[in-house]
């Protein structure tokens, strides 16, 4: 039996994980067994360059990963192209992986990612050469793992990710075998590879996945997880500022905390003006020293910050869009957003008249020519959200700081 993980095993939502850096999430991947791993985008991308470099350390496993290099070119040390295990019975798998092709963003951060099908290709060639049977470890998304079965002949077996589909008996193409699992551990997906081994051939190849809720729950396993959750707050208990009174919040009035959050933003963004959702704020703080950990809690999303050009027509039509009644009760997941729901806009250095059509950005009315840079959470730039905003040109998102270090970098300059 071979373990892998397909990568976003990593989530700085969890205090633990937060506090070592997904180091100590690296230990229980040991503790499980896992034979290897792949970089999913939540491992490359939501940890600075030292702290992916160093993620690995004590990895009793290989991270495989074959379209990412250091920014020079040069391949990390602890990444390999590829991996060939050698089983019992004589077989050979070889197995290659590769990580989604957010060139931008891992550029941001030091590193280089290639166009991941033509990484794989040529490691899928070489190793069906070398090998029985050739697995890749796919952090990149259904569309692109229907690609490699189409255009890759020597893929047997293609395990999936990032975009958390699930295939409850796999899915074939051609002569490749396609599994996916999901996201949050709700299932875990069996590979099931019949051989003949005098012949050396495939005889079938099956998967399939278990419901996790229908299992029988593992000993000590709520213990374990408040134990986790107790020695993540107890690492993350180093004091950041203390607060002179206790700071409340409501997802849909602007409290102190969204409304210095939003004006952090703007100044830590160089930016016109700023907009935000009030829902990014999940808790008070309380009078008295507030730690790392009680700045995490409220702001645990892997959101960065992004600054945005555009002219003023496009910039009051993106205003107008924040008006829509959807937005205070609509239900987000994903993109980052570690909250319940969206919450009512916060706006700095924007003013609106009461019938809403007179627009003004630091007390001017808005000019429709002009070019105006607004700062917003990089989640209004991914999904459905506001699609000029994601079609925007000029686009500058900072990483690796999330909102949750702007929020430190303002109470200290309003408390400090």
């Amino acid at each position: 039996m071979l373990i892998f993980d397909i990568g976003d095993h990593i989530d700085r939502s969890h205090p633990f994980t937060e506090a070592t850096l997904g180091q100590g999430n690296v230990k229980l991947l040991n503790k499980a067994g896992y034979d290897g791993v792949t970089i999913g985008n939540n491992e490359g991308m939501t940890l600075p360059k030292e702290g992916l470099n160093h993620l690995y350390d004590d990895a009793q496993f290989p991270v495989i990963c074959a379209n990412l290099y250091d920014e020079s070119g040069k391949r990390p040390s602890w990444c390999l192209p590829y991996k060939i295990y050698e089983l019992k019975n004589g077989w050979k798998v070889g197995v290659t992986g590769a990580t989604a092709y957010l060139s931008h963003a891992y550029c941001l951060l030091g590193w280089k990612v290639t166009p991941p099908l033509e990484e794989l290709k040529a490691q899928v060639d070489f190793l069906a050469r070398e090998t029985d049977l050739v697995v890749v470890l796919s952090h990149l998304g259904k569309y692109e793992d229907d690609k490699i079965a189409y255009e890759m002949e020597g893929a047997d077996i293609v395990i999936g990710a990032h975009t958390h589909h699930v295939y409850p008996r796999g899915k074939e193409i051609k002569e490749t075998l396609l599994a996916a699992a999901g996201k949050f551990g709700n299932y875990t997906g069996h590979i099931m590879i019949e051989i003949d081994p005098a012949a050396k051939k495939v005889v079938s190849k099956k998967a399939l996945l278990y419901d996790v809720s229908e299992m029988k729950p593992a000993d000590h396993e709520n213990e374990e997880n408040v134990y986790y959750q107790k020695e993540g707050k107890r690492l993350l208990s180093r004091p950041v500022v203390k607060l002179d009174r206790d700071l409340s919040v409501d997802w849909f009035k602007i409290s102190p905390l969204v409304k210095w959050l939003c004006e952090g933003l703007r100044e830590w963004c160089e930016a016109d003006c700023a907009v935000l959702n009030a829902g990014l704020v999940l808790g008070p703080l309380r009078k008295g020293v507030a730690t790392k950990f009680d700045i995490h809690q409220i702001l645990p999303h892997p959101i960065n910050p992004c600054a945005i050009t555009l002219n003023g027509a496009e910039l009051k039509k993106f205003i107008h869009q924040t008006f829509d009644e959807k937005w205070p009760h609509k239900q987000v997941k994903g993109f980052g957003f570690r909250g319940k729901i969206w919450g009512i806009f916060a706006y700095d250095q924007i003013e609106i008249s009461k019938n809403k059509e007179i627009i003004k950005i630091k007390g001017q009315k808005i000019i429709p020519e002009k070019q105006y840079r607004l700062a917003v959470p990089d989640l209004f730039t991914y999904g459905s959200f506001f699609p000029k905003l994601a079609q925007a040109k000029e686009k500058q998102y900072y990483m690796p700081e999330f909102l949750r270090d702007l929020m430190e970098w303002k109470l200290l300059r309003i408390f400090g």
